[in-house]
């Protein structure tokens, strides 16, 4: 018989490393993108409008990386996603030298397709481990961020300097580490992520069903009648799950989106930006081995509540003060809630889905949560040009309260939360 948990913390292991290359990749470039697009645009209202066409192209292609997994496997899929991310990057470098907004668009959208197979990657890890360990299983690759909020940021700077005298422009340099950050990604997901987690997956949840694996764990949803994505999200959970995952993303997209124009605005180097937005990343990514415990001792609606709030609280403090200091912790907690909604959220719509059901739910939640993001991200620079980044923040603030609600509503009508048992 298989070592099923030898084999799921093998392939977690390998997804951690993948996904702290490749939020490397992407956090290097969203560091800039409203500063390059409000250079090559020429206005600050459209700030916005590449991390958008970027969050829109992720949101339509989760539904198709939700069918490649079945089709081509989870090995191959993600390896096509993070070989699409390093083109991408390197059209958008191109791009800048030639000073086209444009073709700047074009990267991004690439990249967006590559983040769409790339966040799959947490419902991976969880189909490849028992259920009682699936939320610590979400977060440790969630908990790959953590590399890419150090590394991403604070490469931009040197990576500038570095490749100006090829681009001709400094913003140029954390495309170029994008690209190669993207590979080595590829290159780590070719070689360590074997067996494929598909078939490993089906083996598991049949074990577990049949009583042969761990007999303390609650089997996953019954293998039988495969429910429609749709008919399964308007299930109570998973209608919970869904929310705290779209609006907790809608709410960090906005504030986040805009921070580094709104600090620009108020004569802020590049190294005072990127101190921030790293503060903000690892409060995305640093605790998310606490948040996956949490979700697999205390349930996943508690999770979701402390994440809820957390936001609320994270965008009134953004409007206290432009200074570094306040606008870094404030940033902090913004990830730090994003974190506990998402990982929460991830938790609990993967308890609610057998084998088959899987990989096209995945995809279309990713849908909803991109469309999701691509608002967020383009309203927030019309928002931010019309009417001020306090503006934003508390409007983002009460969006907040809506998953507080709606998941404390839910979860007081349980008699006990949608957990696994340990």
């Amino acid at each position: 018989m298989k070592d099923f948990e030898r084999l799921g913390r093998k392939i977690t292991l390998v997804l951690f490393a993948e996904q702290g290359l490749a939020s490397g990749a992407f956090i290097a470039a969203a560091t800039l993108n409203a500063i390059v697009a409000a250079d090559l645009a020429g206005s600050a209202s459209l700030a916005g409008v590449p991390a958008a066409a970027y969050l829109l192209a992720g949101a339509f292609a989760a539904g198709g990386w939700g069918v490649l997994n079945d089709v081509l496997g989870r090995r191959r899929a993600l390896v096509l996603g993070l070989l699409i991310g390093a083109v991408g990057s390197g059209i958008a470098f191109f791009a800048i030298a030639a000073r086209s907004f444009f073709g700047f668009l074009g990267g991004l959208l690439l990249m967006g397709i590559a983040n769409a197979a790339v966040q799959l990657a947490r419902f991976i890890a969880a189909e490849v481990n028992l259920p009682a360990a699936r939320g610590r299983a979400i977060s440790q690759v969630v908990l790959g961020g953590t590399v890419g909020s150090v590394v991403g940021p604070f490469v931009t700077g040197p990576a500038g300097q570095f490749f100006k005298s090829f681009a001709g422009d400094e913003l140029a340099g954390a495309y170029a580490i994008s690209l190669m950050l993207f590979v080595l990604g590829a290159a780590v997901v070719f070689i360590g992520l074997r067996p494929d987690p598909r078939q490993l997956g089906r083996e598991l949840a049949a074990s577990i069903a049949s009583g042969s694996g761990h007999p303390a764990v609650q089997a996953d949803a019954a293998i039988g009648r495969v429910r429609s994505p749709g008919e399964i999200l308007r299930q109570p959970a998973a209608a919970v799950a869904l929310t705290a995952m779209v609006v907790g993303q809608l709410v960090m997209v906005l504030v986040m989106v805009i921070t580094s124009l709104h600090m620009k605005h108020h004569q802020h180097a590049l190294g005072d930006i990127s101190v921030v937005i790293a503060a903000h990343t690892f409060g995305m990514y640093a605790f998310s081995v606490v948040s996956g415990q949490l979700a697999d001792r205390w349930g996943r609606g508690p999770v979701i509540i402390a994440g809820a709030a957390t936001l609320v609280l994270a965008c009134a403090a953004a409007t206290i003060s432009p200074d570094v200091l306040p606008l870094g912790v404030a940033l902090f907690f913004l990830g730090l809630g994003w974190n506990f909604c998402y990982v929460g959220g991830s938790t609990l719509l993967a308890d609610q889905l057998s084998p088959p059901e899987r990989a096209r739910t995945q995809g279309l939640n990713d849908l909803l949560v991109g469309l999701a993001s691509a608002t967020g991200s383009l309203s927030s620079g019309f928002i931010f040009a019309a009417l001020g980044f306090a503006i934003m923040a508390y409007v983002s603030a009460a969006l907040a309260l809506l998953p507080l609600l709606v998941t404390g509503l839910w979860y007081r009508g349980r008699a006990q939360p949608a957990r696994a048992t340990s």
